[in-house]
């Protein structure tokens, strides 16, 4: 098993200008960005890193030699992580493409893998150069020794760059890019192990920048997308499914804390599965917002796991033999037994979810619901299919946002994936495994 962190540099000047960088390597890291560099190593400071691979940019390149100071190493700088080369464009303001080139400044957010610059394709090329640099990566980590069964690896690069790897990583086309908002200092995880799916353990994590979540856009609506604290189901890794248990002490105290980290954050609506486990966390968020109508959504619950439901591994293994490897595997291809496939799964919850964001316009709203239900709609609005399940992990009491900058029925950015800082356990996500 391989675990990356993935990591934007700090704050640079011409960030700051709201200037196009691409591979112009003229500006240097602010206060702010060096600070926010400085803020990255502090969290990281404990983390055992194996090898660190920089972009040799002078804004990436100042980000990883802060990091890397408390471990003893020198990163390794790839060409293949330098940032989009958008050659005319790079050293013009944001504001000034938008106004003078609109058709390709639209193209360049709407249909990105056909957008054409000085005769090139440059998000194709980028795509092309991200896969190049998991290969360039995986041959150097291929000679580290493993710790524990794991390497882990930090990879310190830029917004459009970083963007490509997280998509190259899951299997996106360059169709998805600007589908994940990469802030200056955000943190990602990915989990790639030998065999089997690549895991978003989390992503775009900017806590530790004194700012609980990614900046928001300028326009549309924001979703809050919170799963459930812990049950004792959780903890014994029995599964739950439709069956209405309740939260246990540590779900109520995950509950209180993501209602703290909430609570600053204004609210304009709410919805909720109609089980007590994310009931009973929407309401421990909402208990700081005074009068937020709450909506209860039968579509939002739980998938049905049919006679699978209040039962542990061992004696679904035993009634079932071979279906939880399949399950594992291929979840697909899984019908549960006087249950639910996740074929049903998907069409309820993306279902459930466009009427959410419509009802939701251009306001902010938090959605409480499950585990699987979860994974299905951070999956979906991707346009990835059922095969894709177990590619976002959700922990309990997590929240993962969306925001809709160009509407209800614009495509959604993913803002931040699986954020569990505020449970208290660093960046990694360290709540129950669980079954569903």
């Amino acid at each position: 098993m391989t675990r990356v962190i993935l990591v934007r540099h700090g704050q640079s000047t011409w960030n700051e200008q709201g200037l196009i960088q691409g591979r112009k390597d003229e500006s240097i890291l602010t206060a702010k960005g060096i600070e926010q560099a400085l803020s990255v190593a502090r969290v990281l400071k404990n983390v055992s890193i194996d090898q660190c691979f920089s972009s040799p940019l002078q804004r990436a390149r100042a980000t990883a030699n802060a990091i890397v100071e408390f471990h003893s190493q020198e990163p390794k700088f790839l060409d293949s992580l330098c940032e989009i080369n958008l050659t005319s464009w790079e050293g013009l303001a944001h504001q000034a493409v938008r106004d003078e080139q609109p058709e390709a400044h639209a193209q360049w957010h709407h249909h990105p893998e056909n957008f054409e610059l000085d005769g090139r394709l440059p998000i194709v090329e980028l795509w092309q150069q991200a896969q190049q640099a998991w290969d360039a990566i995986f041959a150097h980590a291929q000679e580290l020794p493993e710790r524990a069964g794991r390497k882990t690896l930090l990879i310190v690069a830029h917004n459009a760059i970083n963007q490509a790897l997280l998509c190259t990583a899951l299997g996106l086309p360059p169709h998805a890019f600007r589908r994940f908002q990469q802030d200056n200092a955000g943190i990602s995880v990915l989990s790639i192990p030998e065999h089997g799916p690549v895991v978003l353990e989390s992503m775009n994590q900017t806590a530790h920048n004194g700012q609980p979540f990614p900046r928001r856009k300028e326009k549309g609506g924001r979703i809050l997308l919170i799963r459930h604290g812990e049950t004792d189901w959780n903890r014994a890794e029995r599964f739950q499914g439709q069956i209405d248990i309740p939260l246990n002490a540590q779900g109520l105290a995950q509950a209180e804390k993501a209602g703290e980290f909430l609570k600053n954050t204004k609210l304009d609506l709410a919805f909720s599965s109609p089980l007590s486990r994310p009931l009973e966390t929407c309401k421990a968020v909402l208990a700081h917002h005074g009068e937020i109508p709450l909506t209860l959504v039968d579509d939002l619950q739980e998938i049905s796991h049919g006679l699978w439901e209040g039962k542990l591994k061992a004696e679904i293994e035993a009634q079932f033999p071979g279906a939880l490897e399949q399950w594992t595997q291929t979840p697909e291809v899984v019908q549960m037994p006087e249950g639910e496939n996740l074929q049903q799964v998907w069409e309820r919850s993306l279902r459930a979810w466009q009427e959410l964001v419509e009802k939701t316009g251009d306001r902010t709203a938090l959605v409480a619901a499950h585990d699987a239900i979860n994974k299905a709609i951070v999956a979906g609005v991707l346009g990835l299919p059922p095969d894709s399940f177990w590619t976002f992990k959700q922990g309990n009491g997590a929240v993962t946002v969306f925001d809709y900058p160009d509407g209800p029925q614009g495509k959604p950015v993913l803002a931040a994936v699986n954020l569990t800082t505020h449970l208290g356990e660093g960046i990694f996500d360290c709540t129950a495994a669980g079954a569903l």
